[in-house]
């Protein structure tokens, strides 16, 4: 298949295709990378980087610099021991420059129409404004009514109107203009943790997952995990007088606060920072871009780190056309 090594081509039965990327709190990505590990998912196959990814800088780590590495775009397969709804696994550790996004997609759909996947699911976020310490809602938007139908009947909260943003919405658009039906499992997240992981809602989209699909699979992990970045921001919200002794919703200002410490303390996605850059040196060759960009930065509350970088791409036209 053009563009796609596959090293073994495993024979499934009814199978679902779960596709993931970075994303805010990194919920997607979470989700089905615990997924691949705890059902013990197999490698078949990946699409080829260069053709919809380009390096944007070598990488420091304890001081030392390597060379960059391509991010990589793989295919997992499950056989369910029941003999119900095997899954194919699609993860990719960054988001491709959405310009190719059609034709990236189209190989992804080419390899699971092969294998006879009927649905397809994707995780997202849900930025709320809830607290840290309540359990996150399940969200659905499907691609047909039939199937809207029946994620009603399981209790979810559909989405009717609203966008998802990058590939792990766009996809499934895709996805049903070749025929394959398509649902996204969104869970919520607090707006002042969007930078962060957030192990407890990829736990909550995973469980939903498996009730879906007769599934069980063990989130442990993910809980205990959760458990850590609770403690962690419960350490910052008293360190700022924020939520210790208020008992109604924490308000847009201590929004704003909270975020800003929490962009301090936590590093962005290496996935979203090579958007970024990607995004920056299109906006230079093509200034019509810059808004797709500062879109991109408020979304992850970085502009004020950004800000002058930003204001350079316009400085540097006007200089130009003087």
């Amino acid at each position: 298949m053009e563009g796609i090594k596959i090293t073994k081509k495993p024979r499934l039965k009814n199978p679902y295709l779960v596709v993931a990327w970075p994303g805010m709190g990194e919920v997607a990505f979470k989700a089905a990378s615990y997924l691949v590990e705890k059902l013990g998912a197999q490698e078949f196959a990946q699409i080829a980087p260069e053709d919809f990814f380009y390096l944007t800088g070598s990488v420091v780590s304890k001081g030392i610099l390597s060379a960059p590495e391509l991010p990589q775009s793989k295919f997992y397969f499950w056989k369910n021991k029941t003999g119900k709804n095997d899954l194919v696994i699609f993860l990719s550790n960054a988001q491709p420059d959405l310009v190719r996004a059609e034709s990236y997609s189209s190989r992804i759909i080419g390899l699971a129409k092969s294998l006879k996947v009927k649905t397809a699911v994707s995780f997202a976020a849900m930025p709320q404004a809830i607290d840290h310490t309540q359990v996150p809602g399940i969200w659905f938007t499907a691609t047909s009514q039939k199937l809207s139908d029946v994620f009603k009947g399981l209790g979810f909260n559909m989405l009717s109107e609203g966008q998802i943003s990058g590939m792990n919405g766009l996809f499934l658009g895709f996805a049903k203009q070749a025929g394959i039906d398509g649902v996204c499992l969104l869970g919520d997240i607090p707006l002042y943790t969007i930078q962060i992981e957030n192990p407890k809602t990829s736990a909550v989209v995973l469980e939903a997952l498996g009730n879906i699909l007769n599934i069980k699979i063990d989130t442990a992990m993910l809980r205990e995990q959760a458990q850590i970045m609770d403690d962690e921001i419960n350490k910052l919200l008293e360190y700022l007088k924020v939520g210790g002794s208020s008992t109604g919703p924490i308000g847009e200002e201590e929004i704003e606060k909270i975020k800003k410490s929490l962009s301090q303390l936590t590093k962005l996605p290496f996935s979203v920072k090579e958007k970024i850059e990607g995004l920056f040196t299109q906006a230079q060759k093509d200034l019509s871009r810059a808004k797709e960009l500062k879109v991109e930065l408020d979304k992850w509350n970085v502009y004020k780190e950004y800000e002058d970088r930003f204001l350079d791409l316009f400085r540097k036209t006007k200089e130009n056309n003087n």
